[in-house]
């Protein structure tokens, strides 16, 4: 198989998985007692919230469109949504683009992703958001 006939399947793949996902993240709420969706580990042994608690409600909000209760599950997904996005361009088309890869993954930059992240973490625990 040529290269660029695995980087077609493999994309092919990506975007499937996408569509099943949205798909059954649209159809059950995971907020919902008995849901199959994993609960939080950190959460359950720590009684802390981690960067990604919400998530799964968040996104469960943000595919009805209910960007107010997406916010309030999770704040920083809705803001780290682009920045996923680029870095995931950025991977997809590093040989294309090498200098917005190079950029993005600065070790500045990479670092100042990390901080927020931190700080995110220790701001909704403190604060409880």
């Amino acid at each position: 198989m040529s290269a660029s006939r695995g980087r077609i399947l493999v994309a092919s793949i990506i975007v499937a998985a996408a569509i099943i996902a949205a798909a059954i993240y649209f159809t059950f709420d995971p907020e919902q007692p008995g849901s199959f969706f994993p609960r939080c580990m950190f959460l359950t042994i720590t009684g802390y919230k981690c960067p990604g608690c919400g998530s799964q409600r968040a996104i469960h909000a943000l595919l009805h469109a209910d960007i107010a209760t997406a916010l309030k599950h999770n704040a920083a997904l809705l803001i780290f949504i682009p920045t996923i996005a680029a870095y995931a361009v950025a991977e997809w088309q590093r040989k294309a683009w090498p200098g917005f890869y190079a950029t993005i993954t600065r070790p500045a930059i990479v670092g100042a992703i990390f901080t927020l992240i931190v700080a995110w973490w220790v701001l909704r625990n403190v604060f409880a958001w």
